[in-house]
């Protein structure tokens, strides 16, 4: 399971839909509707939220846009209807690595879209995300 902090611009077709179905399973997983993935440890910074389900449903709803602006009909009924404008921190040192990660699988699956996006240096991070200082996040598996 990735659940991105870059910007869900970035991503190809493929990780952009493979992003909201694993959103949609870290969602039943936070709710503890499911067994599987309870311990997943990207799932710790919506856990440290107050309101779990509240957060992730924010974080999705950001790719749900994403995909309405680039044609795709993913369904937003599958989200809570919380009006919320919650946001998390994530470390420009998660950033950088993620950016990295993600280049690595863009120049494997598109090779359009790595060259589109090879030269940028900072990468913005996914709009649910406030950047700080600080290292890769304990929780990734770098």
């Amino acid at each position: 399971m990735r659940l991105w902090s870059l910007h869900p611009r970035y991503l190809d077709a493929k990780g952009l839909v493979a992003l909201w179905r694993e959103g949609l399973l870290a969602q039943v997983v936070l709710a503890g509707l499911t067994r599987g993935y309870r311990n997943h440890p990207q799932l710790d910074r919506f856990r440290g939220h107050r309101d779990p389900a509240a957060a992730i449903a924010v974080y999705l709803g950001h790719i749900a846009d994403e995909a309405k602006v680039r044609g795709y009909n993913f369904d937003r009924s599958k989200l809570p209807r919380k009006k919320t404008s919650i946001r998390l921190t994530v470390s420009d040192g998660q950033l950088t690595l993620e950016w990295q990660h993600l280049l690595a699988k863009l120049r494997d699956r598109d090779s359009v879209r790595h060259a589109c996006h090879a030269s940028i240096a900072t990468p913005d991070p996914h709009p649910f995300f406030v950047i700080v200082p600080g290292p890769i996040a304990a929780w990734e598996r770098a």
